[in-house]
């Protein structure tokens, strides 16, 4: 009983220090990858998206899983307007780091600009409760949303042909 609150308070320590040592520091692309994400970048500022494309993919092969190409990939068929595609590719970037901000803010503005924009205010709420109302994450998705019109939703009812009666 003497020795409880000691107990308590080293296995503390021990857990913490522990999960620090044992956590992975964030790797490098590899130099291939890099390159072929740079040159993507050059064709997205030569207006050349589907270049672009082909080079984020071809980086995905060589370094499968990178959040940082994932990202990139992701916003370029965004801006070719595959907004389903660029979900997918924010999707599997949340899995692996589901508190990446920039990955959050992506899939938001895929979603405001696919017209869900009650699921992209959710990614909104996340955002501030990650890193603020002041952070720019927060602020172009915020924008993005606000940017959406509101979508009348069409009733069966309402586009139901009437009935038209003719004599023979």
């Amino acid at each position: 009983m003497r020795y409880t609150p000691a107990a308590i308070a080293l296995s503390f320590v021990a857990a913490i220090s522990s999960s620090a040592i044992l956590s992975e520091p964030a790797r490098a692309l590899d130099p291939r990858a890099a390159n072929l994400l740079a040159e993507g970048q050059a064709a997205i500022g030569a207006g050349n998206v589907n270049g672009a494309i082909d080079a984020y993919e071809a980086a995905l092969t060589v370094e499968p899983g990178s959040v940082t190409v994932l990202l990139a990939l992701a916003d370029a068929t965004r801006t070719q307007g595959l907004q389903g595609k660029a979900l997918h590719y924010y999707r599997v970037a949340l899995v692996s780091d589901p508190r990446n901000l920039a990955a959050l803010a992506g899939e938001g503005m895929a979603l405001a600009e696919k017209g869900a924009t009650d699921k992209a205010s959710r990614n909104l709420a996340r955002l501030q409760t990650l890193c603020g109302k002041d952070c720019s994450e927060t602020e172009k998705l915020a924008a993005a949303i606000a940017r959406t019109p509101a979508t009348r939703v069409m009733t069966a009812e309402a586009t139901a042909p009437k009935p038209v009666v003719s004599e023979n």
